[in-house]
């Protein structure tokens, strides 16, 4: 018997029982739909996080003083004081592989302009701190080194800072605002930036010059971390070697000692967060795949009832001529069928919630194209797996039984 007819016979035998084909196959629906949301929600929410850091600038480097034994005791990395103006000055004269280089010291207290007041994080930066993490100014202008070397009271705020203070829509360019009872004028407003992954709102900072918070604010000698920006992110491997060779020198450390300092950069964040990401969309696919399993052994079960309740049909055809072979591929055909059209209807149903993941309530979802494939071949696998008993108990059947079965 061709292939076309045993398809037909299959098709038939699907339409003829609509209501119980279409619950073997919401097994597979949902199932199939579940897995194709999980994996673009994961991917949504990886391509999401690297965007954002990238906004950060992906050449970024972050240097910050590292944990450090003292007396038996751990102390940890916040309380150290080890980066230095010092450190600063050698990384500016010295790294080759580093185009832009700024200290950070940062406070965090309430800022006042009037009758209005917001806390929020003043960030003690050099000029180059824009152009690093690759902020841009939307009104006014940023600060100078003079501004750094007089140890100026100036800043530049936020959009969430201005929308603060300055509720009625004035010019905030140019007024002075208060920080921690400190005076700062106003000399620039940063381009919104909005709300990062963890929700924290990027636009609620005040940056000043690292000496003037370092001084009147934070009444400090050390930095709380430096960041750097590699030429390029390709030599963002170099340039950690670089300037931890740079730091080891100026600590004075012994080869034996291990560095006080940690160097970390924006591309290794991104692999860290990427690996998270990817264990967690497995662990929720995983989870998903269950319900397959449950649709395949549904299947089977509708299966071995339809070789049941055709008995007497299925000894007819062996009578006149059909080899259990065909008997076998007949139902084969119909169990894989009832998988693909499941398998279809699932990805339609899996790209309607993945749809209302954008579109209603806003999170980032993306279906990759593999997960389509990979969808299709594992509905194939459940039609062929979990039809192959049903099958192989219909081609064994005796036809005089099947034939006197009633």
């Amino acid at each position: 018997m061709s292939y076309i007819n045993l398809f037909k016979i299959a098709i038939k035998a699907i339409m003829s029982n609509k209501a119980r084909s279409f619950l073997s196959m919401l097994g597979i629906i949902i199932g199939v739909g579940a897995v194709i949301v999980m994996m673009a929600i994961g991917q949504g929410s990886k391509e999401s996080i690297r965007k954002e850091l990238s906004t950060m600038g992906t050449n970024l480097l972050t240097i910050r003083p590292g944990a450090d034994m003292r007396g038996g005791v751990r102390l940890d990395p916040s309380a150290m004081q080890t980066l230095k103006q010092a450190d600063y000055e050698a990384i500016l004269s010295e790294a080759k592989f580093v185009k832009g280089v700024s200290p950070e010291v940062t406070t965090s207290g309430q800022a006042v302009f009037g009758s209005n007041n917001t806390t929020s994080t003043c960030y003690g930066e050099s000029p180059d701190y824009l152009s690093i993490k690759l902020w841009n100014i939307e009104e006014g202008t940023g600060f100078t080194e003079e501004d750094v070397k007089k140890s100026a009271k100036v800043c530049i705020v936020g959009k969430t800072v201005v929308k603060e203070l300055f509720p009625g829509g004035q010019d905030p360019v140019g007024k002075t605002i208060r920080f921690k009872s400190i005076p700062f004028r106003i000399i620039g407003v940063l381009k919104g930036k909005g709300y990062n992954n963890w929700g924290m709102d990027q636009d609620n900072v005040i940056i000043a010059p690292y000496t003037t918070v370092m001084k009147r604010l934070a009444a400090q000698t050390h930095y709380n971390s430096i960041v750097c920006s590699a030429v390029t992110e390709e030599l963002s491997d170099a340039a950690i070697e670089d300037l931890t060779a740079i730091l080891r020198r100026t600590h004075k450390l012994k080869e034996s000692d291990v560095d006080n300092f940690t160097i970390r950069s924006q591309q290794e964040f991104m692999e860290t967060m990427s690996s998270t990401m990817d264990t967690i969309t497995i662990i929720l696919v995983v989870a998903a795949a269950f319900s397959l399993l449950v649709a395949g052994i549904g299947i089977m079960n509708i299966m071995l009832v339809s070789v049941t309740e055709r008995t007497k049909e299925i000894g007819l055809r062996m009578s006149v001529g059909a080899r259990g072979l065909d008997i076998s591929n007949q139902f084969l055909i119909e169990s894989i069928l009832i998988s693909l059209t499941g398998g279809i209807l699932g990805v339609l149903f899996g790209g309607l919630l993945t749809w209302g993941c954008n579109a209603i309530i806003g999170y980032p979802a993306v279906i990759p194209a593999w997960s389509v494939i990979v969808s299709f071949a594992v509905c194939v696998a459940i039609g062929v797996g979990f039809g192959y008993f049903p099958a192989q108990k219909a081609a064994r059947l005796d036809p005089i039984e099947a034939i006197r079965y009633e």
